[in-house]
C-alpha cells in the first residue's frame, strides 16, 4: 500500500508503519519462510505498493495466485477486523495493470531469447555439460563469430556443432582438439531441452527487456509471468531468469541513486538460481547483483531459508521480511539462527525464538533506513492486498492478454537466414559443385575411350586390309599356277615348290605390313 504519508508501506508493527524507504528499494532484498507461512501474500503485498508508486515490476506466478493482481480486491471478514489494527480506514480496493508472460507462450506473451542472447556460459549451465564439454561449446561460439554465422535457435546451433564436427581438424591447432564424443554429448544434451519445450524459447522475434518497465495510468505495470509448467524444468527456470538479469545489467545504463527503482524483479523458489552453479557463475552473479543497482533495478529473492542463498549475496539484501522457520531438526535449528543472526536485533525479543512462534501473516521485518542502514528488526503483520487474492479465471487472463499493447508483438515466431540455412546452403553447393566435377571427369574419360577405340579400329582395318591384300596375292598366284599346268599339261617338283614359295612370300608381305602399322602406331603414342 503505497501513500505519501507513509510511502511504501508494507507491514504494521507496535512502533507504527514499516515502509520501505524508496531511495533504498534498488538495495534488494528477502522474503523466506516456510511453506505456508504467508510469503505469496507478502510479495503481492510489496507489488503493489511499487505498482501503486509508479514503479513496475516482474514476478515469477508458480501456482496462479499472483494472477489475482490484475483484479480488485473485496473485503472479508479477516480483513475488517485488521483495518483497526492497522490505523486502515475504507481502504480502496483496486487492481493493478498487469501483463501475463509465458515462456512456452500459452498463458501470456510468448518470451524468447536467441541462442547468441543465452551465451555460452549460461547454456553450458543448462544443458549441464563437464569442463570439456564446456570448452567445445565455447569453440563452436568463437568459430560462429568469426564466420559472421548466428546462431539464434537450437538447429542453428546443432548445425554448428555437426561443421565444426567435420572440420574438427582445421581448428585442432588454433583452439584445441574438439572430439565427437563431446560434440555428441552436447547434441543429446539439446535433444532433451527440446523435448522440455525449449525450441519454443530459443528463437526470434527475442525479449525487449524494455518492455518490462512500462506505466499505464501512473502505475507501474505488474509482469506476471506463468511458471506452473516452466517450474518442472527447474534448469530452464533458473537459467531463463538469470539470463534476464543478465540482460537488464547489460543492456540499462547507470543512473546512479534515485528516489525510487526503475523496476523491481521478484526471484521466487531462489535457491534454484544457486543449485548445481559453479564458481565462475556464481561470481557472475554476485556481480550482476551487487552492480545492477546502480541501473535502477532492485532484486529480491523469495526462498524458505535465508540459508538458500550464498553469503556473498545474502550480505547484499538489506531489505528483510522473515516469516516462520520450523525446527524440527539440527539442521532447521541451524537454519533458524543462521536466519536471526542476519537481523538486527531487537532487545524486546529474542529473534531466533520469535522465528519460531511466528503466525500465519506475521514476519520478523527490518528495511534499510535513509542512511542505508538496517533498522532494528520488527515482529509485524504484514498488510492485506488491496487486489484479489487467488487465481483468475481463462477468460479473464485472455481478456487482459489481448487488450495489452503489445499483444502480437511476439506471438509469431519469425525465422531468417541464419547458421542453419547458410551451412545447408554451402553443403549443398559443394555437394551439387562435387557432382559437376565427378560428370566432367566421366565425359572426359568416355571421349578418350571411344578416341581409342576409333584408332585401335583404324589400326585393325590396315591390319585386315593387308591380311586380305595378302590372301589375294596367294590365291592369285596359286591360281595362276594351277592354269599354267592345265595348259602345258605338266606339274613338276618346281611347280609345287613354286607355289610353296608364293603362300610364303605373300605371308611374309602380310606379315611385314601388320609389323609395320604397329610398331608406327606405338612409336605414335610414345613421341605426344
Amino acid at each position: 500500500m503505497y501513500d505519501k504519508e507513509r510511502g511504501l508501506h508494507i507491514a504494521h508493527c507496535t512502533n507504527g508503519a514499516l515502509s520501505i524507504n524508496g531511495k533504498m528499494a534498488n538495495r534488494h532484498g528477502l522474503i523466506a519462510g516456510a511453506t505456508g507461512t504467508g510469503k505469496t501474500v507478502t510479495l503481492q503485498v510489496m507489488a503493489e505498493s511499487f505498482c501503486q508508486a509508479g514503479i513496475p515490476c516482474f514476478m515469477a506466478d508458480m501456482k496462479g495466485d499472483l494472477s489475482g493482481i490484475s483484479q480488485a480486491g473485496k473485503m472479508s471478514g479477516f480483513i475488517e477486523k485488521r483495518l483497526s489494527e492497522f490505523g486502515i480506514e475504507n481502504p480502496e480496493f483496486q487492481a493493478c495493470p498487469v501483463r501475463f508472460f509465458d515462456v512456452y507462450g500459452e498463458q501470456g506473451h510468448p518470451m524468447r531469447a536467441t541462442i547468441s542472447q543465452m551465451g555460452p556460459q549460461l547454456l553450458s549451465r543448462l544443458l549441464q555439460l563437464n569442463e570439456t564439454q564446456d570448452g567445445v561449446l565455447n569453440i563452436v561460439f568463437r568459430i560462429a563469430d568469426e564466420q559472421g554465422l548466428l546462431i539464434l535457435d537450437l538447429k542453428d546451433l546443432r548445425s554448428m556443432l555437426d561443421y565444426v564436427s567435420k572440420h574438427a581438424k582445421e581448428y585442432t591447432s588454433k583452439y584445441g582438439n574438439v572430439s565427437s564424443a563431446s560434440v555428441g554429448a552436447i547434441q543429446r544434451a539439446l535433444l532433451q531441452l527440446e523435448n522440455q519445450g525449449a525450441d519454443k524459447f530459443f528463437g526470434e522475434p527475442s525479449f525487449d527487456i524494455y518492455d518490462l518497465m512500462q506505466t499505464e495510468g501512473g502505475k507501474g505495470v505488474m509482469n506476471v509471468l506463468a511458471a506452473d509448467k516452466l517450474m518442472m524444468q527447474p534448469k530452464l527456470y533458473s537459467t531463463f531468469l538469470l539470463w534476464l538479469l543478465s540482460e537488464l545489467y547489460s543492456t540499462l545504463p547507470e543512473v546512479g541513486d534515485m528516489e525510487q527503482p526503475k523496476l523491481v524483479f521478484f526471484f521466487d523458489e531462489a535457491h534454484m538460481l544457486f543449485e548445481g552453479t559453479s564458481k565462475a557463475l556464481l561470481d557472475k552473479i554476485e556481480q550482476v547483483i551487487r552492480l545492477i543497482r546502480s541501473k535502477g533495478v532492485g532484486i529480491y529473492f523469495i526462498s524458505q531459508s535465508p540459508t538458500d542463498i550464498p553469503e556473498n549475496i545474502l550480505g547484499q539484501l538489506g531489505n528483510r521480511v522473515q516469516h516462520a522457520l520450523r525446527a524440527y531438526t539440527p539442521k532447521d535449528q541451524k537454519a533458524v539462527k543462521t536466519a536471526a543472526d542476519t537481523f538486527r536485533a531487537n532487545p524486546s525479543f529474542k529473534t531466533d525464538e520469535a522465528i519460531m512462534n511466528l503466525e500465519t501473516g506475521e514476519a520478523l521485518v527490518s528495511f534499510l533506513d535513509e542512511k542505508g542502514a538496517p533498522s532494528i528488526v520488527e515482529r509485524a503483520k504484514i498488510l492485506f492486498p488491496l487486489s484479489q487474492i487467488g487465481a483468475v479465471t481463462e477468460g479473464q487472463r485472455l481478456d487482459i492478454i489481448k487488450q495489452s499493447r503489445i499483444y502480437g508483438k511476439y506471438d509469431k515466431m519469425i525465422d531468417r537466414e541464419s547458421a542453419y540455412e547458410i551451412l545447408i546452403r554451402e553443403a549443398e553447393e559443394a555437394a551439387a559443385a562435387e557432382e559437376g566435377e565427378e560428370t566432367e571427369t566421366k565425359a572426359k574419360g568416355k571421349g578418350k575411350k571411344a578416341k581409342e577405340e576409333k584408332k585401335n579400329s583404324g589400326i585393325m582395318s590396315k591390319v585386315l586390309k593387308a591380311v586380305i591384300t595378302a590372301v589375294t596375292s596367294t590365291i592369285a598366284a596359286i591360281l595362276g599356277t594351277i592354269v599354267s599346268d592345265k595348259v602345258t599339261g605338266k606339274k613338276t617338283k618346281s611347280t609345287t615348290s613354286k607355289t610353296g614359295r608364293v603362300v610364303k612370300n605373300a605371308t611374309s608381305a602380310a606379315t611385314r605390313t601388320i609389323t609395320k602399322e604397329l610398331t608406327r602406331d606405338i612409336l605414335g603414342n610414345l613421341t605426344k
